[in-house]
């Protein structure tokens, strides 16, 4: 990037609440916006600079990941810390949120959360705290304790606790007003199945997940929410047309995040053979993504989440229902979601980045991203840039299961103010 830049025009979200200005200007310097609209003009003459017309991209807030994987954190074979933040960075997310799984055990400890924010890089980190020890459901974590330490709430990852064990830790309350963050997801209901059931899952030949792996919990978290109004409960990554639909019938209802790859793809877009068809939940019909998009416009569901789930080759080479399921790819979550929600849905800028950036912050608990003179916390989003998702890709993910490589796709994070570790070598 230039050690200044004027754009004029270009396009400008400020905020939160704000409306995109489409003849604005902006002056940036290493990195930094110095000013906007006729005082970016101004400077800019006074340095002889010369203007670059932006007129259609988008100057935006970082946006916000509030959950995703990361088993290997420093010392794995693909995705570390390092490629993770060098990916999302690139890629304008200001911040992301890890769920508590490692390959070494859950973060259920205080000292189990320092040395995740480097100094070299400008995303912050934050971590969900473990709920029960080990994952297993059976005994709570040290909730205050993990909270004072910073953790940014709590889960147990892709699994649910029981109802029991969940309804004692609401009533004891050592989260406070910390979000409490849960899959409604029975395993036993959902079995082998790796497709939500109907047609699509029929025709493909692979097991079948019934509805009800989803709805049957979500019910009685959404009641849960009904008997603990001050506490906050985040369903995680709903799925289905009939959680949307439970979802709005509820008279209190708790929080709700959606996996990005269930808004741009369904069961009925995939070959039966594509890796992408195996997520975690389940992917659904057209139906489903259809009330998820519905359910996000009407602030049902209040954050997409990009839940990376990082598989290296090996892992890949497993069949399906002997590894873990889920895609990657922080680059491929704006462009694809713009494509999805502003050019075939008719959302607006602003509606888009309430659900990336805004949402996502509110549900956290952060304060929201915005645009701010001296801030480096921006991005530039090119929504007509063309460009091809390849494996080789020095700002891509260390990861193999990173859906659409190969395949042209329109708009890209062109530039991002924050500061992020050093490119890859190959």
């Amino acid at each position: 990037m230039d050690a200044s830049m004027l754009l004029d025009p270009v396009q400008v979200l400020g905020g939160p609440g704000q409306a995109v200005e489409k003849q604005s200007a902006v002056l940036i310097r290493n990195r930094r916006l110095e000013a906007f609209g006729d005082e970016a003009r101004r400077m800019g003459r006074s340095e002889a600079l010369e203007p670059q017309d932006a007129g259609h991209q988008l100057l935006a807030p970082c946006l916000v990941d509030c959950h995703s994987e990361l088993p290997e954190p420093f010392h794995g074979r693909g995705e570390t810390l390092v490629s993770l933040l060098r990916t999302a960075g690139s890629a304008g997310f200001g911040q992301l949120a890890l769920l508590p799984g490692t390959l070494h055990g859950p973060r259920e400890h205080p000292d189990q959360l320092q040395g995740f924010q480097r100094n070299d890089c400008d995303v912050n980190v934050h971590l969900w705290g473990g709920f029960s020890s080990g994952s297993s459901g059976v005994e709570l974590t040290a909730h205050a304790d993990l909270l004072e330490a910073g953790a940014i709430g709590l889960s147990d990852g892709r699994s649910m606790p029981p109802i029991a064990l969940l309804d004692r830790a609401l009533t004891l309350g050592d989260m406070n007003a910390a979000p409490v963050l849960i899959p409604a997801l029975d395993l036993a209901l959902r079995g082998e199945g790796l497709l939500r059931e109907g047609v699509n899952a029929l025709r493909a030949g692979w097991p079948s997940d019934p509805v009800s792996s989803e709805t049957l919990p979500l019910s009685q978290l959404g009641q849960l929410q009904q008997c603990h109004p001050d506490r906050r409960l985040v369903l995680m990554a709903l799925s289905t047309a009939d959680a949307v639909e439970l979802l709005q019938q509820m008279p209190l209802r708790p929080k709700a995040t959606v996996n990005w790859w269930h808004v741009v793809a369904d069961s009925c877009k995939s070959s039966a053979t594509a890796s992408t068809w195996f997520v975690d939940p389940s992917l659904g019909s057209r139906s489903d993504r259809k009330a998820l998009i519905r359910g996000l416009a009407e602030n049902l569901i209040q954050a997409v989440a990009v839940q990376a789930t990082p598989l290296d080759d090996e892992e890949c080479l497993l069949p399906p229902d002997q590894r873990s399921r889920g895609v990657s790819g922080h680059h491929l979550v704006l462009p694809t979601l713009w494509h999805t929600l502003v050019v075939e849905e008719g959302w607006s800028p602003e509606q888009l980045w309430q659900v990336v950036s805004f949402g996502p912050s509110n549900l956290l608990g952060l304060r929201e991203e915005c645009l701010a003179v001296g801030s480096n916390r921006w991005l530039l989003f090119d929504p007509e840039l063309p460009w091809t998702p390849l494996r080789s890709d020095p700002m891509g993910p260390c990861t193999a299961n990173v859906p659409l490589q190969g395949k042209a796709l329109r708009g890209q994070v062109t530039h991002c103010g924050l500061r992020t570790p050093a490119n890859r070598a190959y």
